[in-house]
Order: C-alpha cells, then sequence, then structure tokens
C-alpha cells in the first residue's frame, strides 16, 4: 500500500468559489482521491483558505472592512460550499490559525538558520497616497514580453511570464490608481539561481517512479514546459518577505512592519493543515510529509496553470533547503475552464458560482460533476456552456446511463418481481460481454495512476454505453413471448453490468452511485477484492428516476443571469454590487447632516473623527476620508449619513454611523451634499 498525501490549491478567502476553480482544482483532486480510497491506498486530502497576501487586503480595501472581516467570511463560504459539493478533504484549515504562524514562522527560522537567503537593499515601488510600499499583487502594467495591460507585478497571467514589478511598462497603483515611486526597502530573498543544477535534472527525470503500476511515467507538458522556461531564462532571486500590515510576521528581529511572502506562507499551509488534522484525529503527520518516516510517501499538488513555477519549483526549492521533507511526486496542473466564449472573470461578474448553483440545484450535484469532468481542461482550455451542460446531462446520464439502470430494474421487477433472476446458460455473446465487465476497472485504475481522469470518466461511460446496446440488442420485452427462456439471462446479465457500473460510477458519481447501490439492496463495494456478483434470490428495490432532463427553459435562464457589468460601467470605477431589493433599501435612513466639529485620529492617517448634527442628536461618526479631507476642511460641510448602522468602535472610539462619499477616476472623495447652508435634518428619500 502507498502512502498518499494529496494537496488541492490553497484558494483566496477574497471571494466566492466559481466552476472555473472547481473544474481545474478541486473536483479532478477529489475524484482522484476518492479512487485513492478505494483501492485501499493510504491517502490524506488536505486544503484550507489562503488567507494573506495583497488579495486579501486589496478586497478588504475595497469593501471598507479589516482584512479579518474578509477572510472570516469567505472561509465559510467557501468551506460550506465545498461541504454542500461533496469534496471529500480530510480536513479544510486556514492559514489565519495560530497553529499556522507557528509552523510557518518555524518553517522560515529553520530556512534562515540553513543560509537559504540573503538579505539584500532594493529599491521597491511604494504609493505617496496611501503611504505604503506595494506587494506584486498591488502593482498593475503592461507586460514588458506580450503587452498585456493588465500583468502584476509578479507574473503575467496571460503569457505566463515571471516579472518583477520594475519590468511593468506605465506601472500603476491599484491602491490609488496613480503611479508609484521608486523607494529604497529591505528584503529576504531566495536565490533560486543557485538551485538550477539539481532543479532540472529533478524535473525532467527525478519523479519518475520506478513501480510500474503507480508510474504516471511523465508531468503533464504544460508543467514540464513552463518549469524548463523559467530555468532557461535563469531563476531570478524572490523576496520571499513583503512589507505589509497583514501576514505571518517575519520571525527575525529588525523586521517590523514585514510579513512572509504569501506564496512561502501558504504552501507550509498544507503542512500546518495536516498537523491540525493530527492533532484532531490523534494521528502522527510526519508519514504524510518527513523524508526519514515517509519514505514512500508521494506527494501530489492539484493547482491551476497559473500557480505551477510556486509548486513546482519555488516550493520545491523550499523543501530541500529546508532539510527534513519529501519533494512532490507528481503536479497535475490544469489549463483554465473558460465560460460561453469568454473568461470567467470575478471583477465582471462573469461566472457561473457554485453556492449558487448548489442553492437552486441541491440534486444536481453530480451532473454538474460530470459535466465539468468531462470538460476538465487537463491539457488544453475548455470551455463550460450551458447549452454543452444540458446535453451532457440529457444525452448522456439521462438517456444512456439512466435509462439503463431504470429500464434494468423496471424490467427485472415487472418479469420476476423484483427478484434477481437465475442466468442460467449464457450465449457466447454474453459471457464475452462479462470478461469485457470487468476489464474496465484496471483500464480505468490505469487511467487514474496517470491522472487522466477524463479519460477514466469516458471509460466508466462505456460501460453504461455497453449495458444499454446489450438491452437495446437483446429487446427482453419482445423476447418475453417469442422466447422467454432467455429473459432470466438477459437481466441477470443486465444487472451485473448494473452493479459494476456502481461499483465504477463511485469516484465521478458518487451520489448517483449510492442511488444504485440502494437500488440494488446492496452495500458499496470497494476497488480491492475480487468483483462479486448479484446472486439469484437476491432482492431489489424499485427503480427511481436517476436524472432529470435539463430543460429549455433552465438553460435561458441561466443564461440570462450571465450579464457581464463591463457594459454598464465605466472600467475605471468599481463595478456595481448585488442588487438589493426594494424593501431592503427602505431600511436604510440616511438624513442630511453638518459637520461641527473634526479632529484627526491619533496614529491613524486615514481616520477623521468627526461630530455630525443630524438634526435629531449629535453623534460621533468616524470616517476614513482624512487623505482627501484635512479637519478643518470639512467642518461646516453638509454631508449625507446613514444613520442607522449598527455601531462599531473603531480604534477605541465608537462610531454611529456613516458618511456617503463620492469616488472619483482618480480615487478623490467628495461629500456627496458639500453647499453649506442646508438645514440639517430632513430626510433623504
Amino acid at each position: 500500500m502507498t502512502r498518499y498525501t494529496v494537496t488541492a490549491a490553497l484558494p483566496y478567502a477574497n471571494g466566492p468559489l466559481h466552476l472555473g476553480h472547481i473544474a481545474g482544482v478541486y473536483l479532478p483532486a477529489d475524484i482522484f482521491v476518492r479512487f485513492l480510497r478505494l483501492k485501499g491506498e493510504d491517502a490524506l486530502f488536505i486544503c484550507g483558505s489562503d488567507e494573506h497576501g495583497a488579495a486579501i487586503t486589496l478586497r478588504a480595501k475595497k469593501e471598507g472592512v479589516s482584512p479579518q472581516e474578509i477572510v472570516d467570511k469567505y472561509h465559510q463560504l467557501i468551506e460550506s460550499t465545498f461541504q454542500l459539493f461533496g469534496i471529500s478533504f480530510d480536513i479544510y484549515h486556514r492559514t489565519s490559525s495560530a497553529l499556522h504562524r507557528k509552523v510557518s514562522s518555524d518553517f522560515f527560522l529553520t530556512l534562515h538558520k540553513n543560509q537559504a537567503f540573503v538579505k539584500q537593499v532594493s529599491q521597491q515601488y511604494f504609493d505617496e497616497t496611501y503611504q505604503q510600499f506595494l506587494a506584486d499583487r498591488y502593482i498593475t502594467g503592461t507586460c514588458p514580453k506580450c503587452q498585456n495591460p493588465d500583468a502584476y507585478g509578479d507574473q503575467c497571467e496571460k503569457c505566463g511570464s515571471d516579472l518583477s514589478p520594475i519590468d511593468l511598462i506605465n506601472p500603476k497603483s491599484t491602491l490609488s490608481g496613480l503611479s508609484p515611486i521608486l523607494k529604497e526597502t529591505s528584503h529576504w530573498y531566495l536565490p533560486m539561481g543557485d538551485h538550477e543544477t539539481w532543479l532540472e535534472p529533478w524535473i525532467q527525470e527525478g519523479h519518475l517512479d520506478l513501480n510500474p503500476q503507480h508510474n504516471p511515467k511523465e508531468w503533464r507538458n504544460q508543467v514540464l514546459g513552463q518549469c524548463m522556461s523559467w530555468i532557461k531564462e535563469g531563476l531570478k532571486p524572490r523576496a520571499m518577505t513583503r512589507d505589509l500590515d497583514w501576514g505571518v510576521p517575519v520571525p527575525l528581529p529588525n523586521a517590523e512592519g514585514k510579513v512572509l511572502y504569501v506564496w512561502l506562507d501558504a504552501p507550509i499551509g498544507y503542512i500546518s493543515a495536516t498537523q491540525a488534522w493530527a492533532e484532531k484525529t490523534g494521528k502522527d503527520w510526519k508519514p504524510y510529509w518527513k523524508k526519514t518516516e515517509g519514505k514512500d510517501t508521494k506527494l501530489v499538488h492539484f493547482i491551476g496553470k497559473d500557480n505551477i513555477v510556486f509548486h513546482a519549483i519555488i516550493f520545491p526549492i523550499l523543501l530541500k533547503t529546508h532539510g527534513e521533507y519529501i519533494l512532490p511526486n507528481n503536479v497535475p496542473a490544469y489549463e483554465f475552464l473558460n465560460l460561453e466564449g469568454d473568461k470567467f472573470s470575478t471583477s465582471r461578474n462573469w461566472a457561473v458560482w457554485l453556492h449558487e448553483y448548489l442553492e437552486k440545484y441541491p440534486t444536481k450535484t453530480d451532473e454538474l460533476k460530470y459535466v465539468l469532468t468531462s470538460i476538465a481542461p487537463e491539457n488544453k482550455d475548455s470551455e463550460f456552456t450551458w447549452s454543452d451542460y444540458q446535453q451532457r446531462v440529457n444525452a448522456e446520464l439521462a438517456d444512456i446511463l439512466g435509462n439503463f439502470v431504470n429500464r434494468t430494474l423496471v424490467l427485472t421487477h415487472k418479469y420476476f418481481d423484483g427478484i434477481v433472476p437465475e442466468a442460467g446458460e449464457l450465449t457466447e455473446g454474453e459471457t464475452m460481454l462479462i470478461k469485457r465487465l470487468y476489464e474496465f476497472e484496471p483500464r480505468i485504475s490505469e487511467l487514474m495512476y496517470a491522472y487522466k481522469i477524463r479519460e477514466a470518466q469516458q471509460e466508466m461511460m462505456q460501460i453504461a454505453r455497453m449495458g444499454n446496446k446489450y438491452l437495446a440488442d437483446e429487446e427482453p420485452w419482445k423476447k418475453v413471448k417469442t422466447h422467454p427462456e432467455r429473459v432470466p439471462a438477459i437481466l441477470n446479465t443486465a444487472l451485473q453490468i448494473t452493479r459494476e457500473l456502481a461499483r465504477m460510477a463511485q469516484i465521478f458519481l458518487p451520489e448517483t452511485a449510492k442511488k444504485i447501490y440502494g437500488m440494488l439492496n446492496l452495500p458499496a463495494d470497494s476497488w480491492q477484492s475480487t468483483v462479486a456478483r448479484l446472486q439469484p434470490g437476491h432482492g431489489i428495490s424499485p427503480a427511481e428516476i436517476l436524472f432529470e432532463k435539463i430543460t429549455d427553459e433552465m438553460v435561458e435562464a441561466e443564461r440570462q443571469k450571465l450579464q457581464p457589468t463591463e457594459h454598464l460601467t465605466n472600467p475605471k470605477f468599481p463595478p456595481m454590487k448585488d442588487l438589493i431589493s426594494f424593501d431592503d433599501f427602505t431600511k436604510m435612513d440616511l438624513r442630511l447632516g453638518k459637520v461641527i466639529a473634526a479632529q484627526k485620529m491619533e496614529n491613524a492617517d486615514k481616520l477623521l473623527v468627526l461630530t455630525v448634527n443630524t438634526g435629531i442628536d449629535e453623534r460621533t461618526i468616524v470616517s476614513g476620508i482624512a487623505l482627501h479631507y484635512k479637519a478643518e476642511e470639512i467642518i461646516g460641510k453638509s454631508v449625507v449619513v446613514l444613520m442607522n448602522l449598527a455601531p462599531r468602535k473603531i480604534r477605541g472610539v465608537e462610531s454611529h454611523g456613516m458618511l456617503l462619499m463620492a469616488e472619483n477616476e482618480d480615487g478623490k472623495l467628495s461629500a456627496l451634499v458639500s453647499e453649506r447652508g442646508f438645514e440639517e435634518g430632513p430626510t433623504i428619500s
């Protein structure tokens, strides 16, 4: 028995999951782990929320809340969505936990002790408006290699090039939208070029497994290609720390205001999650990660193609330099899934959100799993469309798989009162068919060990196709009149096919497999033991419809929901937020008020403490407008106040309400009502 540590890329806890995320990481990883468990392998499935890095702080700034509020909100949403979709993690952890902070800090200190880093002073972009150094993802600009105007400071997601912020043409701060300046700072760098001599042969040859039963032969071409492209260009030093106030603090003296780089912090999240699982279950985590205890362990990372270099170059360098950990056995990276002719885009709301799908169609999880696996972008980008979803569910799941199982069970009840008949003597064709039937499991196993999950599912569907054709050719509903002696053999054979179909479907269509086993009155079969056959005299339950047809109305409704926000808004401004009802709007108490006093909050660059006369009271409101208004400038201005916002303490001062301000395309704020002389107190309706 081989031990597997299977990881799925930690999703950023800054938004919900869409189908692109699921098809390219979490669903194939889950199918692979379900397969390993059925084969009797020791498989540990690890994931968790990535709660640090620029993406989180950007979302927090956009929504006007703290990073902790963002990660708490989306961690809960993501975890519950995975559970509803049936993704079978052994643990879903989070990188904001105290355990992760300790594990990642200790890991960094060991690397530092092993002289993994070089401390260097460098010029880094600095946003003068926000008085903040800009991490890579806080900077966008034009890629110097492919001219993509939306490249990030660390990587161009269009051409995959490794970038430095100073490589960008016309760099802009994502905070202020203005051009940043260069300012001196210091960081701990990982000199990746020092590792090229062992890294290149390891990537090309070192991952090969000598056991042919489990040997995937090679990593995917896109993984090898991207890694070798980076190495060919010469690996550059990469800073492993950042100037941020959100993340794991650098555990060294004189490192105030610096945190671990998210791509050092996040992969260690796999290790801290494993330790959390071990604490919870009372088991030992070391065999799943450590070289000494885990000599036979295979570490497998399921990721999207934008994370290849981090899992196949940077993380292996860190693991090897640490000295105690195994290296990845495989990195099955997926290309991107597109949606109805365009890329998935959170900012433009061009997405099918998984939690919304599950809320609306709670009984159609297997349908979505089947379609996404059928079009999985294993080697090239693929596309999800609602018409293709409809066609695959109706023509394949309903008309082939569902139809075969339903006819087999209905006819068994009709002709034999739900009792498995004695087969008697089989024809030569039926004997060959049964022989072929039990050849599917080794063929599917071979494909699964090679991470060819889409092909493996196609083989599973071939069982249903074979069964459907067999019934159509034999026509027991006719032979019951012309050759009744043949009907027991036909339905016995069809029932054996049904059982094997359920056995193979467990990894791809787990809910459907449960239903079929339930109708057969059988417990689920593993893939370890000799194939068991339904015995004559066994009673089965009545047939149930496995798959409802997808209607044209459903497809059209889902298409209509796909309304990108780009045609409604100026791209310089944030997109419109989700629609609210009129009743929700009427709950807001908006009134005109006048600022009668203002002062700067101590040790807070962005906050003013205001006293506002609302006509019915004088209240304290803390507002983040200090970068746009001096305290003396806001006094006397009429403003719109949201009155019935729940009080909230901000740096020890309780704020009772919120000012409504407008932001122009340059990020400048202005009061919605600034003319003097308005009478305070009137409601706005």
